[in-house]
């Protein structure tokens, strides 16, 4: 058995719905709202911090050492994507025993492409107290300091698909292809197919638009 109280100081289980695991830029903002037109929302995502000054003191103390409380981090939310959540997908699988886990997957080459046009470019031009996240978590933690360096950031994000796929159950885990449509998002989790066309958001110039 788990023993979980090392890293959360209530010692207490989530109940995430749907754990997605995968790097930023491989579609996670459409799957947020994916998830959330299913019904298993609302789904955390970076984006979310920037609206919610307490989900964003949480984190950040997160990101700086502080022990975790899941429950806070969390509260208000019933599935979590992208960075930073994805960051502490051991954690959180563990967690949640009972959530299906995404890894939204796209080429290694192709996740690079983006993740130069959009983050990288924000990590090295942006010089103010928005860029926290951006620079302490995804240039420090997930890159080791080196995001721009394109054969590293590749490695990583390679081993870090590899990982996921070796550690999470075959029968628990969806590996989701961009462009793949409601069908095996819908097949994984159980529910019907929408009426609708599988959402497209925050696209490179969106992001950088919103940005």
């Amino acid at each position: 058995m788990v023993n979980f109280d090392h890293w959360h100081p209530k010692g207490t289980i989530l109940s995430l719905k749907v754990i997605g695991t995968g790097f930023g830029r491989t579609g996670t903002d459409s799957m947020r709202v994916a998830l959330n037109k299913l019904g298993f929302g609302p789904t955390h995502h970076m984006f979310e911090l920037n609206d919610n000054p307490a989900q964003d003191r949480l984190w950040k103390n997160l990101v700086l050492g502080t022990p975790p409380n899941w429950d806070a981090l969390f509260e208000g939310y019933s599935s979590c994507v992208d960075w930073p959540s994805a960051f502490y997908w051991r954690e959180l699988i563990e967690a949640n025993p009972d959530a299906q886990v995404l890894l939204t997957w796209r080429t290694a080459e192709s996740w690079w492409a983006s993740f130069e046009k959009t983050i990288l470019k924000f990590i090295q031009t942006s010089d103010g107290s928005d860029d926290f996240f951006s620079k302490q978590l995804v240039a420090e933690k997930v890159f080791g300091g080196m995001p721009v360096d394109r054969n590293h950031a590749i490695s990583v994000y390679n081993d870090h698909v590899e990982e996921v796929i070796a550690t999470v159950p075959e029968n628990r885990l969806l590996v989701y292809k961009i462009g793949e449509g409601w069908s095996p998002l819908c097949q994984h989790l159980g529910v019907d197919v929408p009426g609708e066309a599988y959402p497209h958001s925050n696209t490179a110039v969106k992001f950088n638009e919103k940005i």
